[in-house]
């Protein structure tokens, strides 16, 4: 494909990173600051997988296969519609980053990277969430950070959203069409 013409339609943006690197958080706020879609990837997760999270027992490649077939669904949903788009999802292998975004030309990875320490804190902190803080070790096992054909945005956690969503935006390629959704 011509490398101009997959910036011809709007974007749409996966954000990635462990349970507690704020994902949602950060999620919600760049797609409010570019007038996007939003989609909370947890959403889409089958009620089993919830449930083993729940109760701290870690999802397998298979558990995870039906949740990332429907992130890729809503993502080639607005990619049909013309729309842009912000979506959240953990992608912690390039097994996973490759069912997502694939030969997507016009999705693109937002790592959030930040320290086990300042990650562990954050998730103690949040109430309300399924995933407990005794799977993050296994989150940072099964990290693959993403290799530079990956063509990802690595930002660091360690600011407030807002410094984070600036500093996403600011390493956008500024050749994308940022169209609003």
């Amino acid at each position: 494909m011509d490398r101009h013409a997959a910036h011809n339609r709007p974007l749409v943006l996966v954000v990635m990173g462990v349970s507690g690197s704020g994902k949602t958080t950060v999620g919600k706020l760049l797609a409010e600051r570019l007038g996007w879609h939003y989609q909370e990837g947890d959403a889409l997760h089958p009620p089993e997988n919830v449930a083993k999270m729940t109760a701290g027992t870690p999802l397998s490649d298979d558990d995870r296969a039906p949740w990332l077939c429907r992130i890729a669904d809503r993502i080639d949903a607005w990619r049909s519609a013309g729309e842009a788009g912000v979506v959240t999802c953990s992608a912690l292998k390039r097994a996973y980053r490759d069912i997502i975004i694939g030969e997507r030309p016009d999705v693109r990875l937002v790592h959030l990277r930040g320290a086990r320490e300042l990650i562990g804190r954050r998730m103690a902190a949040r109430k309300g969430h399924f995933m407990p803080t005794a799977l993050l070790d296994n989150q940072f096992a099964t990290l693959q950070e993403p290799t530079p054909d990956e063509r990802a945005i690595t930002v660091d956690v360690g600011g407030t959203p807002a410094e984070i969503v600036d500093e996403i935006l600011r390493r956008l390629p500024p050749e994308l069409e940022l169209a609003p959704a």
